[in-house]
């Protein structure tokens, strides 16, 4: 209850400095619009269909992106976390491939997907699977050697130590680089959108928004709820992880 009451103190302290700075004759009003004001575009947008659709669709986007990120990495992790020729086979390759900005592959994905919603898709997997990926073998690495030998000497075979033993010690990890990787995913979603041309989603709504006359109540209205999407993702797996794995 302490740690929520600072925390409802942070954001208001936040809010007041913002107001001052918006109200401040040494901000342009229209650069930097006061809460105030955003937050009642909010509550005006919030009722328009359009912008619902916008936040809908890049919401059902980021799930589809993160469900397959973990459907590729973790497999992928528990191979190369127990099987050290793979894993030295493919190290190059993945140390080449992870620093590559998800942004940076834009154009790429352009070509090859064209402007539909599976070029966003597709660079925030690409972007998500690297936390659970590297996750997922450093609790193979952590993977208590006792506990496979004990599985071993009841007659446990390979298959059966990776999904009985390892699988459920690396889950702790695992959670937490989905937890990790939902964010990252979040953050490359809404840049494609707003970099890529993509006809819906948050990113498009912000980039309309700020074209033409440029409404910066929108904008932050976008940013906002973006932000809002990003905070009730990491706590609501933060929460999954404490109930699934207190362990």
């Amino acid at each position: 209850m302490r740690a929520f009451t600072r925390g409802l103190l942070g954001i208001a302290g936040f809010l007041v400095l913002w107001e001052l700075l918006g109200r401040s004759p040494l901000i342009p009003a229209e650069a930097l619009p006061p809460p105030s004001v955003v937050f009642g575009e909010l509550v005006t947008q919030l009722t328009s269909p359009d912008f619902i659709s916008h936040v809908v669709a890049t919401v059902l986007a980021l799930l589809i992106a993160i469900v397959i990120a973990v459907v590729i990495a973790v497999p992928s992790g528990l191979v190369l976390g127990s099987i050290p020729a793979v894993r030295h086979a493919t190290r190059a390759v993945i140390e080449f491939l992870r620093p590559i900005p998800s942004v940076a592959l834009i154009p790429l994905a352009l070509v090859m997907l064209g402007f539909g919603p599976e070029t966003k898709i597709t660079l925030a997997v690409y972007a998500a699977l690297w936390p659970i990926l590297f996750n997922t073998i450093y609790a193979l690495d952590e993977l208590d050697s006792l506990l496979v030998d004990t599985a071993r000497v009841f007659g446990t075979g390979r298959i059966g130590v990776l999904f009985l033993v390892a699988l459920p010690s690396a889950l702790p990890f695992v959670l937490t680089g989905i937890r990790l990787a939902a964010t990252t995913a979040l953050v490359v979603m809404v840049s494609v959108e707003l970099m890529a041309g993509s006809q819906i989603g948050i990113g498009y709504f912000i980039m309309e928004a700020r074209s033409g006359p440029g409404r910066m109540d929108q904008v932050l209205v976008g940013t906002v709820v973006a932000g809002a999407i990003g905070v009730l993702l990491n706590n609501g797996l933060e929460r999954v992880r404490r109930r699934w794995v207190a362990w």
